[in-house]
């Protein structure tokens, strides 16, 4: 066998190398970090971890304490020179010696050292957008986030990872996983609709309010159509659009929860998705009026809502077992369409794992699933003619009638 032209580890250090480099050129142009290290001492840093960790893995630990004490010094020349007290630098510095000792470590030490080199790099430049989105959030979300991240680091890991009988065979820690899953899934889109839902407009407030809640999104806009008959069309623009995002907010559970039952699933959600996009953007093109409107959404980072999901999804989870043995199929689809009507999160994630299980077959999860996401959107037609005008009832009902159409043929198919 040949020889490779480049010795492995020697091509590990330029990795490391080139990491430390790309670190050290985001510090040198960064205004607090240039003066303290940059773009000759961070490949520095990053050849001292590749270079210990490959030769003499035993004192890596005590090279990392030798390069604190300099690091030290620098940091408290730098505050009292330049009076800024940021600790940026001087954790990149550390995690830069960390990473470089990865990268030689092993072949997957050396992906995982590339991946987060990449991260961290994107989150030192991202300083002014980072900053921009924590002050767009205003105190009260701030703790109240805060005090929900907290609640989750404390709880999830005391939680039994195993199934007990006094809670009819649920894994505590996996309805807090999913509870805290569904929630961070909804968190990221709040935050995006907070940074730059105003600015695009009503297309953008319709998307982001679907991940975060369609039926929030739907009663918001229902709401100010009422008050404004005009946008009628512009509404139910963003009320299909947050319905049928609701769609492939589902794929994403079912891929964290049951990556083989995605297949199935994907292609009567994926046409109900795209049939739905299309009809909102004839509706969308139709339109004359473009308002800047917002929907009125919560920070999902809430502990009270979050606890009421982890309820709703244990109580489906039972019920779906319980109707799965006593009434087998039939009692699958009952309890999907009427926990849907509430909330489609819940009724995806059980029958996913249902099916990860084994207990129910990958078809039976599908309809379920799609059988839960019509009646949600029903619920969605429903919330637009009580609260809402006529014709957005009129809108929305074709719409979406259409949509749910399209999912019960690919099913039955």
């Amino acid at each position: 066998m040949a020889e490779p032209i480049v010795d492995p580890l020697l091509l590990r250090i330029f990795i490391a190398f080139g990491l430390g480099a790309l670190i050290g050129l985001e510090r040198e142009q960064a205004e607090s970090g240039g003066s303290f290290a940059g773009s000759r001492t961070f490949p520095l840093f990053a050849l001292i971890g590749a270079v210990s960790q490959a030769f003499f893995p035993g004192l890596l630990p005590t090279v990392i304490l030798a390069l604190v004490v300099p690091l030290t010094v620098a940091y408290v020349a730098k505050v009292l020179t330049e009076h800024d007290i940021g600790l940026t630098t001087l954790t990149a510095a550390i995690l830069t010696v960390l990473l470089g000792a990865l990268t030689v470590h092993s072949e997957r030490g050396a992906v995982f050292a590339i991946v987060i080199g990449g991260v961290v790099t994107v989150l030192l430049s991202a300083k002014p957008t980072i900053h921009g989105v924590v002050d767009r959030v205003d105190k009260s979300e701030r703790r109240a986030t805060l005090k929900f991240v907290l609640v989750v680091f404390v709880v999830l890991p005391l939680l039994p990872n195993r199934e007990l009988d006094i809670v009819y065979g649920l894994n505590p820690r996996f309805i807090w996983f999913m509870v805290v899953f569904v929630t961070g899934l909804s968190f990221v889109a709040y935050i995006l609709s907070r940074v730059i839902g105003a600015r695009h407009g009503i297309a953008l407030t319709g998307i982001l309010g679907g991940f975060v809640s369609s039926t929030a999104t739907t009663v918001s806009m229902a709401e100010r159509t009422s008050e404004a008959p005009d946008i009628y069309r512009i509404s139910a623009f963003s009320v299909v659009v947050a319905s049928v995002v609701m769609f492939p907010r589902a794929l994403v559970e079912v891929a964290v929860v049951n990556p083989a039952l995605l297949p199935e699933v994907v292609v009567p959600l994926g046409a109900m998705t795209v049939v739905g996009l299309v009809l909102a953007g004839i509706g969308y093109w139709r339109s004359t009026l473009e308002p800047t409107i917002e929907a009125d959404l919560e920070n999902p980072f809430r502990l009270q809502p979050a606890l009421f999901f982890g309820l709703v999804f244990a109580a489906v989870l039972v019920a779906s077992q319980f109707a799965n043995s006593r009434f087998g199929d039939a009692g699958i689809y009952a309890t999907a369409f009427f926990s849907g009507l509430a909330d489609v999160d819940a009724i995806t994630l059980t029958l996913s794992r249902l099916a990860a299980d084994g207990e129910i077959s990958p078809a039976v999860a599908t309809t379920g699933i799609v059988i839960g996401a019509i009646a949600n959107t029903l619920t969605k037609v429903g919330l637009v003619w009580v609260l809402g005008t006529r014709r957005l009832g009129e809108r929305v009902s074709v719409a979406l009638g259409i949509v749910a159409v399209v999912g019960i043929v690919v099913v039955l198919l």
